[in-house]
């Protein structure tokens, strides 16, 4: 059975507006399929001697159109497989004008509450359809029965031409036997590593899962030769590739969880959550709900890490502040002005919390690869831990023992000595009189060309230039008076003028108490 549905009253198709989520939705005249019925099994797969029943849905969303606008489907009983595809017009546009761009997902009979039970995926619009079925579905897709009830399509309106935004869906079922879903398979929660150590991670990666063109194992590949030690699993709003690396962790590799919840307000990475774990990802800043899946993030062992918060792409920018967050990424892929703005409101956030004796946040960096020539590994945090495990990368990463490279082949050794024979690291606190010298002291290899900044509370009070090999030791002499923090900045020349030179290394700061 094929046919044509198309929503009544107006253009949208509305049969009412949900205010019970925080993100305000809009609901669509629901698509049932009460007639169809299983056919006879043909005997060649699970099909059946009638044609599978599909329908489909035009319409057009306005301007101004809420950030999630629902489709529900009846489904009766009998499915093995729901399929859906869809497209929307691409309106030409005036330059500076925002053209369309149409997100899509799907939820079960459980429903769409705001944080329920009900996700069973989500491609933004990395995808033209997906299918969902108990043994199998699309990455980005939730495998499972497909049983009986209003399930809803999700249509995220992410930005809409002036003329609006005309789409259309269109969705399959096919009757048979369910099939069984496999147990997931999840990676370890510790390799073997090299007992305490510094250990090389990139926290931000996309594969086929969202909208990466990488498969889970040349991710893994591309690790490897970066020099990496962990990695961690961060697709857009979905949690399905935690299931995806059989095979691929090992005694050298590390492999974490987690998920980039992409809200319309920025995006953050959950780093190292339990496998398994899906966090929602539908509200804006306004909604004050942002503090609730933080705590959820936590609940489940990770960390919350606002991504490239000064990004200018639409719904990029971060909003939500950063009380929440446990560290921040201040470096996002190959270096430009966005990382730089970010850098340097990390650093104010240094200020305020030394003014305040209030905790302080760490910094990181991840490359965001999705695909060639995206390298993974640019660039990479450096974390220091006990052991080559999730819960000891979390704990470095939180507490700041760590630092960003470019690339594996850049190394750096940074503390603080003074006082009566006090030392300290990186993210470490060094407590000495007020006017007692304390010398600061960095040692780096793999950085030929560059440059060296101690940064401070004051900002940058001293600089100097490596030798050409890039390998050399840098000493300067402060005092806890003169300086609350120092970290360093290992940079290459400038190529525009105006602008610092890209980072090759970053670190975290030593903090001086008098």
């Amino acid at each position: 059975m094929t046919g044509s549905h198309t929503p009544q009253n107006g253009p949208l198709g509305r049969r009412g507006l949900l205010v019970g989520t925080a993100a305000t939705a809009l609901t669509l005249s629901t698509v049932s399929f009460a007639n169809a019925a299983p056919g006879k099994d043909n005997g060649q797969g699970g099909g059946t001697d009638q044609a599978d029943p599909t329908k489909t849905v035009r319409g057009t969303l306005p301007t101004g159109s809420p950030d999630f606008v629902y489709l529900p489907v009846e489904v009766p009983g009998g499915v093995r497989e729901i399929a859906v595809s869809y497209t929307y017009e691409k309106t030409p546009v005036p330059a500076g004008t925002q053209g369309n761009a149409l997100d899509i997902g799907i939820f079960d009979e459980r429903g769409t509450e705001l944080g329920g039970r009900g996700f069973r995926g989500w491609s933004g619009g990395a995808r033209a359809g997906f299918f969902i079925r108990a043994d199998e579905a699309t990455p980005g897709y939730v495998a499972g029965p497909v049983r009986a009830g209003t399930w809803n399509i999700a249509l995220g309106p992410y930005t809409v031409a002036p003329e609006g935004l005309p789409y259309e869906v269109t969705i399959t079922l096919r009757f048979g036997e369910p099939g069984t879903t496999p147990t997931p398979g999840y990676p370890p929660e510790r390799a073997k590593g090299r007992g305490h150590a510094w250990y090389r991670g990139d926290c931000h990666l996309h594969s086929v899962h969202s909208d990466g063109k990488r498969t889970p194992a040349e991710i893994a590949t591309a690790a490897r030769a970066a020099g990496l030690d962990f990695i961690n699993s961060s697709e857009h709003n979905t949690h399905t590739a935690h299931s995806a690396w059989q095979g691929l962790w090992g005694d050298d590799l590390l492999i974490l969880t987690g998920e980039e919840i992409t809200t319309r307000n920025g995006h953050v990475i959950a780093v190292a959550t339990d496998p398994g774990t899906f966090v929602d990802w539908r509200y804006r800043a306004r909604d004050n709900r942002f503090g609730h899946y933080a705590k959820a993030v936590r609940r489940a062992g990770g960390l919350v890490v606002p991504a490239h918060p000064h990004a200018t792409c639409i719904g990029c920018h971060w909003k939500f502040g950063f009380g929440e967050a446990d560290a921040v990424e201040v470096w996002n892929g190959p270096y430009t002005p966005e990382d730089e703005i970010a850098l340097a409101e990390w650093d104010n956030s240094l200020v305020a919390a030394v003014r305040a004796s209030q905790p302080w946040v760490p910094a990181m960096g991840n490359s965001d690869a999705h695909r060639e020539p995206d390298k993974v590994g640019l660039p990479q945090t450096v974390v220091l831990a006990e052991e080559l495990s999730r819960a000891a990368i979390v704990a470095g990463i939180r507490s700041g023992h760590s630092y960003i490279a470019e690339s594996s082949a850049v190394s750096l050794s940074f503390g603080a000595s003074g006082g009566r024979g006090g030392h300290a690291g990186i993210g470490e606190r060094l407590r000495a009189d007020a006017d007692s010298p304390v010398t600061v002291r960095l040692e780096v290899t793999g950085a030929p060309g560059c440059t060296v900044h101690f940064v401070t509370d004051q900002g940058t009070l001293f600089t100097t230039a490596l030798p050409e090999s890039g390998s050399g030791t840098v000493e300067w002499r402060t005092t806890p008076a003169y300086a609350a923090y120092v970290r360093a900045e290992v940079r290459h020349p400038s190529t525009v003028p105006g602008l610092p030179g890209a980072p090759a290394a970053l670190t975290n700061p030593v903090f001086l108490e008098g």
